[in-house]
């Protein structure tokens, strides 16, 4: 099952953008995780088929209404054992 790493940076924080993306993401059925980082910028790994992937993605892109993305870097990642897709903290 593929998977990717998002390094995910703007006014993505303090917006609702974690936990927008785990709905999402759980609505999609990937499996992975997502986190805010020291720096400002959210982290998400996710685990799916490339369709599964691709939305999400497009999603990322523009986040919940009071989010800004200014850009996303996307590399791809190793598989991970997990079942559900959760908020890390």
């Amino acid at each position: 099952m593929p998977c990717k790493h998002y390094l995910i940076s703007g006014r993505v924080q303090g917006v609702f953008y974690r936990s927008s993306t785990q709905q999402t993401a759980q609505r999609l059925g990937l499996s992975g995780w997502v986190r805010n980082m020291r720096d400002g910028r959210v982290e998400a790994v996710a685990c799916g088929s490339d369709a599964q992937l691709a939305r999400l993605e497009a999603w990322l892109y523009q986040g919940p209404p009071m989010a800004a993305v200014d850009n996303i870097e996307i590399t791809a990642q190793s598989e991970i054992a997990a079942s559900e897709f959760i908020i890390r903290y």
